[in-house]
């Protein structure tokens, strides 16, 4: 079933290791150090190599050895993304640089009074991009699944600090919800991705990249409910040390819930594939994203 597990790979070593290098000999011998993890994995991790590598052949349409050769860039990218966020966050000397297109239409959002959604997905780095936009100044809440590992997430918490962010956690009773809609009614912002979902979650379907693929029917129902301002947000890291930052303008869906739900999943769906082709290797969702679920 075309759906994630809920929990990231790594481990606690495997952090501190990087950390390690990090504080004591900076981004460079990291980034040098990562080459040999992108290959480990390159090699030895079939089980997200083989959709990761269908994902290029099929969908962005590289032949057969250009393919194999991203299956690598993009394990290797995804860590210059891991490491770039805990440099980022914990405030470590770094030399990045950042492009914001469309930051005015977040700050339209906070000074209409109504609060707003931001929708995003797993292409990029969300984390950079949601921790610099504190500087909207408003209140961000982000929502996600509890999916790490306690013992890495306090680590990692002891090594960035606690993120000057509100993080509401998805859960089983739904207390989520309430959570979600008092932020909104404090006019705050409302972040969370678009793009993953649990088994067992209800799904809306649509053509994505040539094919049809399964979305959380969650955030777009929750957008077509609150109708409040939705701004689709996505950051790439374009160069070692730049990174480029996009927010699409602000839209309100006040159509019939089911009508406003598809007009969300259809406008979520075309930036994402622009995106996607825009940046093809900084797809990070290892698994069969198209095979669809048994039950919607």
């Amino acid at each position: 079933m075309a759906s994630w597990e809920g929990k990231s790979k790594g481990n606690k070593l495997g952090y501190s290791i990087f950390i390690g290098t990090l504080r004591y000999g900076g981004v460079l011998p990291a980034y040098i150090l990562l080459r040999f993890v992108a290959a480990y994995y390159f090699l030895f991790s079939y089980s997200s190599s083989r959709p990761i590598f269908q994902y290029f052949h099929t969908k962005v349409g590289y032949g057969w050895w250009k393919s194999l050769w991203s299956v690598y860039r993009n394990y290797y990218v995804f860590g210059q993304v891991l490491i770039d966020k805990v440099i980022v966050m914990s405030g470590l000397s770094n030399k990045f640089t950042f492009e914001f297109e469309g930051e005015q239409y977040l700050r339209e959002i906070t000074t209409a009074g109504k609060g707003g959604i931001m929708l995003s997905a797993h292409l990029g780095n969300w984390e950079v991009a949601g921790h610099l936009f504190t500087r909207l100044e408003t209140r961000i809440n982000i929502v996600m699944f509890d999916g790490e590992h306690e013992r890495i997430k306090n680590y990692l918490s002891s090594i960035t600090g606690e993120r000057n962010v509100n993080i509401i956690v998805i859960k089983d009773d739904l207390s989520h919800i309430y959570a979600i809609n008092e932020a909104l009614s404090n006019q705050e912002l409302v972040c969370m991705h678009a793009d993953r979902f649990l088994a067992g979650n209800k799904t809306v379907n649509a053509t994505f990249m040539g094919q049809e693929a399964s979305f959380p029917a969650g955030p777009f129902l929750l957008a077509a409910t609150f109708r409040v301002p939705v701004s689709l947000v996505f950051a790439f890291k374009e160069t070692n040390t730049h990174y480029h930052l996009y927010a699409t303008p602000p839209h309100e869906y006040h159509g019939r819930r089911r009508q406003g739900v598809e007009l969300a999943v259809q406008d979520f769906v075309q930036e994402l594939e622009g995106m996607v082709k825009k940046y093809p290797e900084q797809w990070f969702n290892y698994y069969d994203f198209w095979e669809q679920p048994k039950t919607n």
